[in-house]
């Protein structure tokens, strides 16, 4: 599955002159980095003697940092709490060159934070800090006047689902049919919750998990992921769906009926943490620079490849991408 080189560097170059709205989850991640060299004496657990401490951007804040990082214009619309660590969230964006005039204080519930400790690059253990209740009316009007303040401005949106509070059921209905009058490309990485509130969007991107619990069915061949995808698209009625499959890649269908089984383009998989995040920004980006889906999914699929071979959240610049294909290319 090859893009010819000029194709590809100049669906990459264009980029750069794409604004995105990402609206989601904003999560900070703690990392705890160390060695293993004994078991307690307390427990039968690892000790991990700690070496270095580091924070980055999680959820819908790390989406954001992906479209930044593949040359793109991010606005973010999310919430963090009256507390450090929602500073610790608004520092990292100003580092990183986003802005933070859409994230709202929420002093009702606490930023989420997920701390990973981590030793030889393998994570050992995952703990979250979290609260997910909905936000206030008053804060969600607040949201909505500035979705409709910022909307002609951009090229595309991305609605990040976590299930922590943020997308409710009525403002999911309100981005979608604001957007869509906006004729706004609009691409959904949705979470159990509100599933299937997400009804007229342009791409609609579950994982095969999230398929299987939503549809109550067992995906075990490409039978089974033909079936489930021509439901799926019924019931949402989006344009393009893509179900991704973990090492297994990504399968596309379109409300044509066409299907494409797209392959991973990762050699080593240190973490997956994050990579759905670089897929979902590389295909509002792709589509949005004018790919048809079969093109899109190529390209965020080599993006998705080059943050598998990471350790921790990261994300992929449009140098990376290019090496990624020509790496594949060459074998």
């Amino acid at each position: 599955m090859n893009i010819e080189e000029d194709k590809l560097q100049n669906i990459l170059n264009e980029f750069k002159n794409k604004t995105i709205l990402v609206i989601g989850d904003l999560m900070l991640d703690h990392y705890i980095v160390g060695d293993v060299e004994r078991i307690s004496p307390e427990a039968p657990v690892q000790v991990v003697k700690a070496e270095n401490e580091k924070y980055g951007l999680g959820g819908a804040a790390n989406v954001a940092n992906n479209v930044k990082s593949l040359g793109a214009t991010p606005i973010v619309i999310g919430s963090v709490g009256d507390d450090s660590n929602g500073q610790k969230v608004r520092d990292i964006f100003k580092k990183n060159d986003i802005s933070d005039e859409g994230i709202f204080i929420n002093k009702n519930q606490p930023t989420t934070q997920k701390t990973r400790v981590i030793a030889r690059h393998q994570q050992l253990i995952r703990i979250d800090f979290e609260n997910s209740n909905e936000l206030s009316s008053e804060l969600y009007k607040e949201i909505e006047n500035y979705i409709e303040q910022i909307i002609p401005d951009i090229d595309g949106i991305i609605l990040q689902d976590y299930n922590k509070g943020l997308l409710s059921k009525s403002l999911i209905k309100f981005i979608l049919k604001v957007a869509n009058q906006n004729k706004k490309i609009i691409v959904v990485d949705p979470k159990t919750k509100n599933f299937f509130e997400y009804i007229n969007a342009t791409i609609f991107k579950p994982n095969r998990q999230e398929v299987e619990r939503n549809l109550n069915i067992d995906i075990k061949d490409d039978k089974d992921l033909l079936f489930a995808a021509k439901t799926l698209i019924q019931k949402v009625n989006c344009s393009y769906l893509v179900i991704t499959l973990g090492e297994k890649g990504m399968f596309v269908y379109d409300n044509k009926h066409r299907y494409w089984k797209i392959p991973t383009f990762s050699q080593e998989v240190y973490e997956v943490s994050g990579a759905g995040d670089t897929v979902i920004s590389t295909l509002v980006l792709a589509k949005a620079s004018g790919c048809d889906i079969k093109t899109a999914s190529i390209i965020a699929n080599h993006a998705a490849g080059v943050v598998c071979g990471k350790v921790g959240v990261a994300t992929a610049s449009p140098e990376e991408i290019i090496l990624s294909f020509k790496k594949w290319n060459e074998e």
